[in-house]
Formats: C-alpha cells, structure tokens, sequence
C-alpha cells in the first residue's frame, strides 16, 4: 500500500446508513443528470455527456445508491493526462433529500482512496485532487476544505479561469483548489 493509500484510507467517511458507494454505469447517466440539473448549483452539460461520463470515466467517478439501486450522489472526475497522479474532481451532487447526512464527504474519500488504490501499481500514484469552485459556494469551499483538513494536506486556490475566459458570459470566475500533496 502506497503512502498516499494508506493516508487516504485512514481517515475514510463512512457511507450514510442504507447508501452504498458504486461505479457509475452508463443505465446511471439520466439519474445523475437529473441530479446534477436538480442541484441549482451546477453548470448542467447535455444529458449525453452524462452518459459517456458514466461509459468513459465510470473508473475515477462515483454513484451512491439507495437500498433500491437507485442513484442519488455522484462525483464525476478524472485523472488529468499531463499529471496522472492528479485526479480533477469536476462536479459533486447529492439529491436534496440525502442533503446533510455527510454523503459527499464518504463519496470524495471513497473515490480518492479507490484512485490512489487503482494507481498504486502505476509509475505515478496519486498525489493530488484539483477541483474549481465558483466565489460563494460554500458547501463545495466546505467539502473541499475538510477533505484537506481529514488529511492534513494543504490547499493551494489560484483562479483558473476568470469571468472573461467564457464565451457566453455571465458566468463567475473558476477558483482552482489543488489539495495536497499526501504520503509526503
């Protein structure tokens, strides 16, 4: 077990009572748009991305199920091509009736600890998660600050994209969060 494994695996959130944490399947892709359109936070893509995200990135993603199997958290998220021990979460929901129970703290260190676990026998083993949150998401800022404190790895935030960089205006700037790096 690598160094970043066993940090990641220590300070594991356990799952809410009666969820269980899954790989996405391309059937998950309708639910978890809905989820993702339901949230009021999220910049919702088409409902197709959502089902090649399930297909192509079902590995460094995640689905919390109810006892019926249905959908009702998810985390999409891949390992970045130019930095392969760094895993980019890109977008983080949880049905507004499974709010508040810690689900997507149990489904971001699951996923983590199931990356770092997937990578250990590859040449690089995690050692970061990147995410961007918009000023004033404080549930995202929260999610992603706690992580960090679980284990004890700092948070470096830079602007990644400012509001000018979109095309159809409007839209707030990124705010880069680059957590880590763990087993240092």
């Amino acid at each position: 077990m690598t160094a970043a494994r066993a940090d990641l695996q220590e300070q594991f959130r356990e799952m809410p009572a009666g969820l269980r944490m899954d790989r996405p399947e391309v059937a998950d892709g309708a639910a978890i748009w809905r989820i993702a359109r339901d949230s009021g936070t999220l910049d919702l893509n088409s409902s197709y991305s959502y089902l090649l995200w399930c297909r192509d990135f079902a590995d460094t993603s995640v689905v919390a199920r109810d006892g019926n199997g249905q959908p009702v958290g998810f985390i999409t998220g891949y390992v970045r091509p130019a930095h392969p021990g760094t895993l980019v979460v890109w977008q983080v929901a949880v049905d507004s009736a499974h709010r508040g129970r810690g689900l997507a703290a149990a489904l971001l260190d699951g996923l983590t600890a199931r990356v770092a676990a997937d990578l250990a026998s590859a040449p690089v083993a995690l050692n970061r998660v990147e995410t961007t949150i918009t000023p004033g998401n404080t549930a995202s800022e929260r999610l992603f600050t706690s992580f960090a404190a679980r284990h004890d790895v700092p948070v470096d935030r830079e602007v990644l994209f400012d509001s000018g960089a979109f095309p159809d205006g409007g839209h707030a700037p990124e705010i880069l969060y680059r957590i880590g790096p763990f087993g240092t």
